[in-house]
């Protein structure tokens, strides 16, 4: 996968390495529309959900309660070198920015701002009686947060058409339209908007010119379920990315419970009905949290995070491989094998709410605090996947002397310093 320079290598969310350099794509497009003036406060923003970046300067935001999607233009950010992220607690000063307590704000999404390194996440801020307030913050990795102006930020916004219906509900109290958007990808110049309609196929893939220019185009997706043993054409895509396999684009799509399907991009037409292929079912009861794409020098991979599970790590060639084969259509031996198709590999990363590719060296990711429930936003460094802070081991004892022949010294020495123990570091320098 070829690199380019450091702020191409700040990966965005979702947005696969190898296709960095066409983000100019998105770029080029918001420039031309800044230079033409038409660029106009829309809203009012009614609510903050989904979110990616199209490029370092713009942040595309869904927004369910007002059935709109919003690019904002952000001021310009300073270039800013890596530097891991070890907040344990940022609950409380993104409540005391945006004026509440702890206990009422709700984290909705997180992106990385390209180049930056600073972390965006979309609030909701509870208000009691009244629908939640609205709020996007950015955080650094000293902790310092800014909150985002929403009104005065320029944006442009698109309406999301054929939205499911505002009074329908899951499990008595959780609006169906909250799953409007579930997931955004910017690709090529074009956003790929996965979510529910009002239709009765209702999972659909909205795909839109970006910068936008009007009315986008919908397909309704129905997939195999080999949990389910049926055809399924409501539950909508989770999460998502786009890749090339065996050189066709392509979108990797994870669903609840957990079938991983491939649908190519050409397929994609206003209107079509498809079904895109299971290539494999990643395991039952579980739902996903987030996918990235990435590359440690081994080749593209696929980063799949889990609700209930451990997140799955799997190959671009293996997925190509898989959606070359005819795809599932049988159900799994439950329980004695829940799991068919392609192979994932289990990796350590429970407890993340979020995770997005900070830089060419680490994912952030959100997780609660197990004992305070403070979110904590935190760096783990690609192809380690986990926190050794997190464990207590023999390594950790204070008389524990590292073997000449030890092969994890130097990862201990690189491990610790990312997480902010550098005194801890040295004990594993070899003698």
């Amino acid at each position: 996968m070829p690199t380019h320079n450091q702020n191409e290598q700040n990966d965005m969310k979702h947005f696969p390495n190898h296709h960095l350099s066409r983000r100019g794509i998105c770029t080029a497009l918001m420039l031309a529309v800044i230079a033409g003036n038409n660029i106009t406060s829309a809203g009012p923003i009614k609510s903050v959900g989904q979110m990616t970046f199209a490029d370092a300067n713009t942040v595309i935001i869904a927004d369910w309660r007002a059935g709109e999607i919003h690019a904002l233009q952000l001021p310009p950010a300073a270039n800013a070198a890596t530097r891991p992220f070890n907040l344990k607690n940022i609950s409380t000063p993104i409540a005391h920015a945006l004026h509440t307590r702890p206990e009422k704000i709700h984290f909705e999404d997180m992106a990385f701002r390209p180049g930056a390194e600073l972390a965006y996440l979309t609030i909701s801020v509870d208000q009691g009686d009244k629908a939640p307030r609205p709020a996007l913050v950015s955080v650094a990795a000293a902790g310092k947060v800014e909150v985002v102006d929403l009104v005065k930020t320029p944006q442009t916004s698109v309406e999301i058409k054929s939205r499911p219906m505002a009074d329908a509900r899951f499990w008595r109290d959780v609006p169906e339209a909250t799953y409007t958007v579930t997931d955004l990808v910017c690709y090529e110049g074009k956003l790929y908007v996965a979510g529910l309609s009002g239709e009765s196929f209702a999972s659909t893939l909205r795909v839109y010119d970006f910068p936008f220019t009007g009315v986008g185009t919908a397909t309704s997706i129905e997939i195999y379920h080999a949990v389910h043993n049926q055809m399924e054409t409501r539950a909508p895509i989770r999460k998502m990315a786009i890749v090339a396999l065996n050189g066709e684009p392509t979108l990797v799509a994870a669903y609840t419970c957990t079938p991983l399907v491939t649908i190519p991009l050409k397929d994609l037409k206003d209107g079509a009905h498809i079904t895109g292929k299971t290539i494999a079912e990643l395991g039952w009861g579980s739902a996903p949290v987030d996918m990235v794409t990435f590359d440690v020098g081994q080749g593209p991979m696929v980063l799949l995070v889990n609700s209930h599970k451990s997140a799955d790590l799997m190959t671009v060639s293996a997925i190509a491989e898989a959606s070359a084969q005819p795809g599932l259509s049988t159900p799994i031996k439950w329980p004695s094998e829940p799991l068919l198709g392609l192979k994932s590999t289990p990796i350590p990363l429970a407890g993340i709410v979020q995770l997005s590719n900070e830089n060419k060296d680490f994912f952030g990711g959100l997780r609660p605090d197990a004992t305070s429930g403070a979110m904590e936003l935190l760096s783990i460094r690609k192809g380690a996947f986990l926190r050794l802070s997190d464990f207590i081991n023999e390594y950790d004892f204070a008389d524990y002397k590292y073997a000449p022949t030890d092969t994890w010294h130097g990862v201990h020495q690189m491990l610790r310093t990312d997480e902010g123990y550098p005194d801890l570091a040295r004990r594993a320098v070899l003698p």
